[in-house]
C-alpha cells in the first residue's frame, strides 16, 4: 500500500491504512492545527532532519495506565531522598532541547530537529504540551514532555543527566495523571525501560478506542494553568 501524500489542507488518511511498521503519511507541516489533529487521531511525526516529515500510527501502542507505575527500590530511595525537586512547565523550552541533546546509544543525532522545537514550543504556548522537571541544586538535570489533549497525555521524549533523573519525573507524571484521573500516558513506541517502568502494548484499534473515550472530555488547559 503506497504511502499517503499529504495536502496543504489539514487531512490525515485513516490511521488502518498505515504500513506494517507503522508508516501512515508523508509530508505536510507541523503547525499546531496539524498537530493536534494528528494527536486526535492517534498519530505523530517523527523523523530525521534529513528525511521528509514522516507520520506514524504503529500498530501496537505502548500505554502507561494510571496505578500501573513500577517503583523499584532503588527508584523509591531517589524519589525520597535523591534531593529532587519537581516542577511543571517552568523551562519547557529547556527540556525539550536537552531531551534532543542527550545522547543514545541506539540512535545517531536526534529527531528534535529546531523545527520540532519550534512547533512544540507554540504548543505549550497555547497550553497544549508540558514538561514535567527535575531539578537538583538548582539545576535541570531530567525531565520529559509531551502534549496534554481531554485526558489523554501523549508522553514525547525524556532525559536524564544524573541517575534516576527521568525516572523520577516520569513517577511524577503517573502521580499527576492518577490525580487528575487522566486516560493514560501514550508512550508510543515499546522500550525495555518503558516496560520496567509499568508501560505495555495493546492493539492500535483498542487504543484508538481509548483515545476517542479520553478525548470525550472538554478541554482542560484550565487545568494546567492552576498548577
Amino acid at each position: 500500500m503506497p504511502v499517503y501524500q499529504l495536502p496543504e489542507s489539514i487531512v490525515f488518511p485513516s490511521p488502518d491504512l498505515a504500513e506494517e511498521d507503522g508508516l501512515l503519511a508523508i509530508g505536510g507541516d507541523l503547525s499546531l492545527e496539524r498537530l493536534i489533529l494528528a494527536y486526535e487521531n492517534g498519530i505523530f511525526p517523527w523523523y530525521n532532519p534529513d528525511q521528509p516529515m514522516l507520520w506514524w500510527s504503529p500498530p501496537k501502542r505502548m500505554l502507561l495506565y494510571p496505578g500501573d507505575f513500577k517503583t523499584s527500590k532503588s527508584l523509591k530511595k531517589s524519589i525520597e531522598k535523591g534531593g529532587f525537586e519537581m516542577r511543571i512547565d517552568t523551562e519547557f523550552n529547556q527540556t525539550m532541547a536537552a531531551c534532543g541533546n542527550v545522547p543514545r546509544p541506539t540512535q545517531d543525532g536526534t529527531w528534535i530537529s529546531p523545527e520540532m522545537l519550534e512547533a512544540y514550543t507554540a504548543l505549550y504556548e497555547q497550553g497544549f504540551a508540558h514538561s514535567f522537571e527535575c531539578w537538583k541544586d538548582g539545576q535541570l538535570v531530567g525531565g520529559l514532555y509531551g502534549v496534554s489533549l481531554g485526558r489523554a497525555f501523549f508522553g514525547e521524549s525524556m532525559f536524564s543527566l544524573v541517575s534516576d533523573a527521568s525516572k523520577v519525573a516520569f513517577h511524577h507524571l503517573h502521580e499527576f495523571i492518577l490525580r487528575h484521573q487522566f486516560h493514560f500516558v501514550d508512550c508510543q513506541l515499546h522500550t525495555n525501560h518503558l516496560a520496567s517502568l509499568g508501560a505495555r502494548e495493546i492493539d492500535r484499534s483498542v487504543y484508538l478506542q481509548e483515545l476517542k473515550a479520553a478525548l470525550a472530555f472538554p478541554d482542560l488547559r484550565q487545568l494546567w494553568t492552576k498548577l
